[in-house]
């Protein structure tokens, strides 16, 4: 796709191209985690289910660092290419790059050094241990590959080329759908042979993403020659990229005080419940991430153009798709939950009956929570990074947190499952006054370039 027809193709057909080939790289992403829950729950046990979920934690560190790379340089490549400033463009890939093998590199080495205090800061009890740490050694001597392919699948959707994104990432899911019970099953390696499978995936997608990178199909090139650092794009990609940062990092602290909660009030089955919520939770929200990484680059290459009237028709498009996801989503939350829980596990009653309920109460207020999460990322796509990362950490700490420890005092187990629609309330309010102030700056930026250029053209006429 030709990068100006960012700022001249109609803004629904764009919203169309980008968002439904990253939904369903979004999609596929999380069938990975939801795959290897599948099969350990239903297949090797409820129990190793719990131990793989307390595991989780680890697994947003290591998402949180590919997305400080990726999603900040992702958004400095979409607003390069919309000044039309390639080769600026193409040095923050380079640096990209060099910092997704640099974070690899320091969390392999800590990951494998602090494994076991590390699981047991996250709620692993001396029964679920055993299981956690067979998942997660693997996990982390693998990150190298799913920090790489995920940052640098952000950048090919922001160059212009969601298709080849979505690709990147069916790769990986159809590997790893089709590796994992091969593992499990025929070469008997339980929990070893989930994570192994999900390392596997996203080593080919790791290859493949660079594969693209290095031949001529595409419009920035991987170059030797920009993946020597520089402290400017640094900052830039770094600055861009703290909001999703933070708020992956915000998720593993959530997941941390949810486990401690849940550990308190319900037992190791209670944690492998949340797991499940969790689950489901993400199989409606990863569209809506999708919807953002598909809007982001034509909100930030109009933005850098000065296209106000565009990144607006941009940002009620997704809000509309996004609540529209959301509110599907929640009906048949709310009329099936039993039946969801049990794709997962139908061996366990105590697990079914604690995963039903959670499931209802926790998503209770979905249908705003697209609301949120589409206008959170706006502001990250026009690089007012730090009231992004103010709002995301509204929504995952500073209101939730609270609630994870005060509302069970009062409700027990419930309260746990209560805590996240209250904090989802409390957000989409304060969200909302933010993006109206916004909106209202952008109409008179508008109004101010509209006057600008008759004036400009009276200027001409009276030298003329």
């Amino acid at each position: 796709m030709n990068k100006n027809e960012l700022g001249t193709e109609s803004v629904g057909r764009l919203l169309l191209k980008f968002s439904i080939p990253a939904v369903v790289g979004m999609l596929v992403n999380v069938l990975y985690s939801i795959v290897d829950r599948i099969f350990v729950g239903q297949y090797v046990g409820a129990i190793q289910l719990s131990g793989v979920a307390v595991t989780m934690p680890i697994s947003n560190v290591i998402m949180a660092f590919g997305m400080l790379a990726g999603i900040g340089a992702s958004a400095l490549v979409s607003i390069k290419l919309g000044q039309h400033k390639t080769e600026e463009a193409e040095k923050a890939l380079g640096n990209a790059f060099s910092l997704l093998i640099i974070f690899s590199i320091l969390l392999t080495v800590a990951g494998i050094i602090f494994l076991e205090p590390i699981l047991r800061m996250l709620g692993a009890s001396p029964v679920t241990m055993p299981y956690a740490k067979q998942f997660a050694f693997i996990i982390i001597l693998g990150l190298m590959f799913q920090n790489v392919s995920m940052g640098l699948n952000n950048i090919i959707r922001a160059q212009g080329n969601p298709g080849i994104a979505m690709t990147t990432m069916l790769i990986g899911a159809a590997l790893n759908f089709t590796v994992n019970p091969l593992l499990i099953f025929v070469f008997k390696l339980g929990v070893r042979g989930s994570a192994l499978s999900t390392v596997i995936s996203q080593f080919v997608t790791t290859a493949w993403t660079l594969l693209y990178f290095t031949r001529s199909g595409s419009l920035l090139r991987l170059k030797l020659k920009n993946m020597r650092l520089e402290m400017g794009i640094i900052k830039q990609i770094v600055a861009i990229g703290m909001s999703a940062f933070t708020m992956q990092l915000a998720a593993s602290l959530v997941t941390v005080t949810f486990n401690s909660g849940l550990e308190r009030y319900g037992g190791d089955l209670a944690i492998g419940a949340m797991a499940l919520v969790n689950s489901v939770a993400m199989l409606v929200l990863m569209p809506i991430f999708g919807i953002n990484q598909g809007v982001q680059p034509i909100i930030g290459y109009n933005y850098g153009a000065k296209n106000y009237h565009r990144v607006k028709e941009a940002l009620k498009y997704a809000v509309m798709a996004a609540t529209v996801i959301t509110t599907v989503g929640f009906i048949f939350i709310e009329l099936f939950p039993g039946q969801i829980i049990r794709v997962f596990n139908n061996n366990s009653a105590d697990l079914i009956s604690m995963g039903t309920r959670g499931l209802a109460i926790f998503h209770v207020l979905l249908p705003i929570v697209g609301f949120t999460i589409v206008c959170t990322n706006y502001f990250t796509a026009v690089a007012k990074a730090k009231l992004s990362m103010l709002l995301g950490l509204l929504r995952q700490v500073i209101v939730l947190i609270p609630l994870i420890i005060i509302l069970p005092k009062f409700f027990r187990l419930d309260g746990i499952w209560m805590a996240q629609p209250c904090a989802d309330f409390i957000t989409t309010v304060i969200t909302a006054l933010f993006i109206v102030t916004e909106m209202r700056k952008l109409n008179t930026q508008a109004a101010e370039e509209a006057d600008d250029k008759p004036l400009y053209m009276e200027d001409c006429t009276e030298t003329i």
